[in-house]
């Protein structure tokens, strides 16, 4: 057998390299899209607060990787853009309510206080059970990555950031950024917290890259279809599934999902996803969802309480 030659090494040396250098695909990702108006059905803000953290538990623990909460106020401008409304009647309004306990859940324990100033529709949150996602690590564990806070403090000994993940005291990461900031920190195998140990500030998609559910993202939309218009991802939601008593009845095991890159499952609020559909001047069809699912088959009740029951099912 014929010995390579230094331009075959060459060559294999570097197919090497660009194996290691190409990005292997990232997982998929699983999206739930909700009407504000859900919140509406609760009669006090206590409720509310808790259907909310009904909401934020399941979506943890099916490892949902987008939360989308649309507005399906009839009143709301179409022009309005999908930007959070102004103003302190958050609780009325539904879905900036739900947006906020969503985010405040999802957040570590130990940046909430920071993230979050005192508002009034976060009275009730104290009496929500923990998500106990995997990035809210408590003080005395290690994991490989820490959700933490720019700090305003400088170090006399480097040019990098302070950052508050958490720990007894604070971690320096290389890269310089402005104060206030949620950051995903790389804090390596070992527990090294000398002030000449400079981690590194890292996507938050890295630790789902390499298998751990880092939370969820919340996102706010004006309407349902800009729930479905402005995925942020690449090449948008390939398949889409909605929920409506007057779709096709399938048993979960009947049930056939192909093969997708980013899967959003839609909830209608009050009046089904039809009535979001006509109330929504963009989208007067409900040609973007793949399949339409109907659910409470054989219910006593016209009308079935979103909460995390009927997820489980």
């Amino acid at each position: 057998m014929a010995k390579p030659t230094g331009e075959d090494r060459e060559r294999n040396e570097g197919k090497s390299k660009k194996r290691k250098t190409e990005r292997s695909p990232s997982p998929p990702t699983l999206t739930i899209a909700l009407p504000g108006s859900i919140i509406r059905n609760a009669q006090s803000l206590e409720l509310a607060t808790l259907l909310a953290g009904q909401i934020a538990r399941a979506a943890a623990i099916f490892r949902i990787d987008e939360v989308v909460v649309f507005d399906d106020k009839e009143t709301l401008s179409k022009d309005s853009g999908s930007t959070l409304p102004n103003g302190d009647d958050e609780y009325s309004s539904g879905a900036p309510f739900l947006v906020k306990i969503l985010q405040y859940l999802e957040t570590p324990q130990y940046l909430r206080r920071i993230l979050f100033p005192k508002h009034g529709s976060l009275k009730y949150v104290g009496l929500l059970p923990p998500l106990d996602a995997s990035h809210h690590v408590r003080k005395h564990e290690w994991s490989e990555f820490r959700e933490g806070i720019t700090m305003k403090a400088k170090s006399s000994i480097s040019a990098g950031t302070l950052v508050d993940v958490g720990l007894s005291k604070e971690v320096m990461v290389e890269q310089v950024l402005e104060p206030g900031l949620r950051v995903t920190v790389n804090m390596g195998s070992d527990r090294r917290l000398e002030s000449d140990c400079l981690l590194k500030v890292v996507s938050s998609s890295k630790p789902r890259e390499l298998g751990h559910y880092w939370g969820y993202r919340v996102r706010y939309a004006c309407n349902i279809s800009s729930a479905f218009n402005e995925c942020p991802y690449e090449g948008g939601y390939d398949h889409r599934i909605g929920t409506s008593e007057h779709g096709t009845i399938i048993d979960s095991s009947d049930l056939t999902i192909p093969s997708f890159r980013h899967l959003l499952i839609a909830f209608g609020g009050l009046g089904g996803l039809e009535e979001n559909v006509e109330e929504d001047t963009n989208c007067k069809t409900l040609a973007l969802v793949h399949h339409l699912k109907r659910n409470g088959e054989g219910k006593g009740s016209t009308f079935i309480a979103f909460d995390s029951r009927e997820i489980d099912n």
